[in-house]
């Protein structure tokens, strides 16, 4: 049997570490293309949750997060597949350094055969920013660069000296000029939320658009070939409907955001239907048998959280009557006694979980773990800038991806399961339908090996 194949034009924006620019470019080319009438895809490596809200409103499509870790190479194979049988062009950005992290985004590039373009902000050199790309070049053999995007520049005798001074074989495909209307703003754990700014974007985006045309990236695009993507071999397994008849409540506003449309996906595919609310508005839960409190800000939205008194007693009453509930993250925080936010101010939370939460400064925790649940693993990761204590005793401890010492804690009372980690669903959709089933020994409690096929 012949495995189905899709060609489509597709290009990987790199850099040599983060802060370079990576989001800004993909967005005024996402942006440009789609004002042509292109259909883009857009692509986000890494467990990112900001940057997929800003590409996808810039590209008018779906942005998926591909991690070959995380999500496994099938998985990524088959979203790759599935875009090129109906865009124009792919694009993916990268995470951090382009070969920071194993996998890196230099793995996911050279695994798929997608041309890289290096975008490095260039400010305060010239001929140095030959030499660091001409480096990037030539510390694999297994990429191709198609060349430098250089941001930030200053002038055009700036490109000249740059464009001067790389290698044949390696072009200059655009100068991005340094403007502050074309860069997107930021907050202590990546970029602003679209939802927050949208507005604001919109103008940045055709800021963006209009510089990457008036620097010639087109025309390096359309030298582009068309990438050969390959369906995957072993084609991912049906999802059973074992949430079938279940409604699963889902926290979404300003403070709850961080949610995979892949993990929204694999719920619907399983028979659940989804209900939203805000914790910050709402006054009452939606009829549902399971709660979904995702990652988010509840630190930059804590008084208002306090203040929704009729919110926490629905949610408290919720937990008392023994149902499913998930906190991620930022619902962690929300579980517990206390919140005490940036301007150290203590906030009530709801109490379901002993301890209290505090926001401390840059540092914080971060990196790919597996959480070791008693319903089976379940991949994800962590990424936070705050801190629990006083908390119970966890039942486990997430698996860190190359590291031997214990990742965040897992804490379990009564129906309610919260950690620090993000879990990313399809990796074990049989643990998840079983974390949010009223019944979960319906459920098989195994791992399902057609989602995972993951780097080890």
């Amino acid at each position: 049997m012949t495995t189905p194949t899709a060609r489509c034009p597709a290009l990987f924006i790199a850099a040599p570490a983060s802060g370079q620019g990576k989001t800004t470019v993909t967005a005024g080319l996402a942006r440009l293309l789609r004002n042509q009438g292109k259909v883009v895809r857009v692509f986000k490596t890494g467990p990112d949750y900001l940057d997929p809200q800003i590409l996808a409103q810039a590209s008018g499509q779906p942005v998926d997060q591909l991690d070959l870790w995380m999500a496994g190479e099938a998985y990524c194979r088959q979203r790759f597949y599935d875009a090129a049988c109906e865009a124009d062009l792919i694009l993916v950005e990268g995470a951090m350094g382009l070969f920071d992290g194993e996998p890196s985004s230099a793995d996911l590039a050279a695994l798929f055969d997608i041309p890289m373009a290096i975008v490095m902000d260039v400010k305060g050199m010239a001929q140095t920013a030959a030499a660091l790309v001409s480096g990037l070049v030539g510390f694999r053999d297994d990429i191709h660069i198609a060349g430098l995007i250089a941001n930030a520049c200053g002038s055009q005798r700036h490109r000249e000296l740059i464009e001067g001074a790389l290698p044949s074989t390696i072009p200059l495909l655009a100068a991005m000029p340094r403007d502050p209307a074309l860069s997107l703003p930021e907050r202590h754990l990546g970029l602003v939320q679209a939802a927050e700014i949208r507005e604001d974007l919109e103008a940045r985006f055709e800021a963006g658009a209009k510089a990457l045309e008036a620097a010639g990236l087109l025309d390096a695009l359309s030298a582009l070939s068309p990438v050969t993507f390959t369906a995957p071999q072993e084609q991912l397994a049906a999802v059973k409907p074992l949430l079938e008849g279940h409604t699963i409540g889902v926290a979404r506003d300003a403070a709850f955001s961080f949610v995979y449309q892949a993990n929204l996906d694999l719920l619907e595919q399983m028979g659940a239907t989804l209900r939203f609310f805000s914790p910050l508005t709402d006054s009452r839960l939606p009829e549902c048998d399971a709660l979904w409190l995702p990652g988010g800000y509840p630190e930059l939205h804590a008084q208002t959280l306090a203040d929704n008194g009729a919110m926490r007693s629905a949610i408290e009453a919720f937990y008392r009557a023994d149902k499913p509930i998930l906190a991620e993250c930022g619902g962690l925080l929300y579980c517990l006694e206390t919140l005490t936010d940036y301007d150290d101010i203590t906030h009530t939370m709801l109490g379901l979980l002993p301890g209290q939460g505090a926001m401390r400064g840059r540092r914080g925790c971060q990196g790919m773990q597996t959480a070791e649940l008693p319903e089976g693993p379940v991949r994800g990761h962590a990424h936070h800038r705050s801190m629990a204590e006083g908390t119970p005793e966890p039942i486990g401890h997430g698996r860190r991806q190359r590291h031997p010492a214990p990742g965040e804690a897992i804490y379990r009372q009564k129906r309610l399961t919260a950690t620090y980690l993000h879990l990313f669903f399809p990796n074990n959709p049989y643990a998840v339908a079983r974390l949010f089933s009223v019944s979960p020994a319906c459920c098989e409690p195994q791992h399902s090996e057609a989602f995972t096929h993951a780097t080890q």
